[in-house]
């Protein structure tokens, strides 16, 4: 088990830069590869909200903006947004009326499909130019990520 940082016990130098490097990075990829979002016709606080219902399943208002990390009034407008889109649709809980459920309609799910795609071809497009033993790093440094993710507390 790793050490857990604190001020008495920070990250090695080493560590701190690499963090530092790949929060920077990981930062200018994402803006990147969400300018291809603009397709979509649904801005970015919107698409993100899709792609926690698409890929989490139905969520409460609630449970949406706390994964979003937003206020539920903003939640509420970004929701709102949606449903006029008729990208999501909302439901009473049969149990507590005055709870909703969300959930992606087939369009939403179509389109935030379709926008994912446009990212990883947008993506990949630039990755192409890399050399063979360049892509294996990245490839080898994905998994190393995606480990560290799984393992993440």
């Amino acid at each position: 088990m790793a050490k857990k940082i604190t001020k008495q016990n920070p990250p090695p130098l080493e560590v701190f830069s690499v963090a530092d490097r790949l929060h920077s990075t990981a930062i200018h990829l994402l803006r990147r590869v969400r300018k291809q979002d603009v397709a979509s016709g649904e801005g970015p606080a919107r698409f993100s909200a899709l792609s926690v219902l698409v890929f989490g399943g139905a969520k409460t208002l609630g449970e949406l903006a706390a994964a979003e990390q937003v206020k539920p009034p903003t939640m509420s407008r970004i929701v709102a947004g949606l449903a006029r889109s008729k990208l999501v649709e909302i439901t009473a809980d049969p149990q507590d009326g005055r709870r909703m459920s969300i959930r992606p309609t087939p369009r939403g799910v179509k389109l935030l499909h379709e926008g994912r795609q446009r990212r990883i071809e947008y993506l990949a497009s630039h990755l192409a130019e890399l050399t063979a033993q360049e892509l294996a790093q990245v490839a080898e440094s994905t998994e190393i990520l995606a480990r560290v993710l799984r393992n993440w507390t």
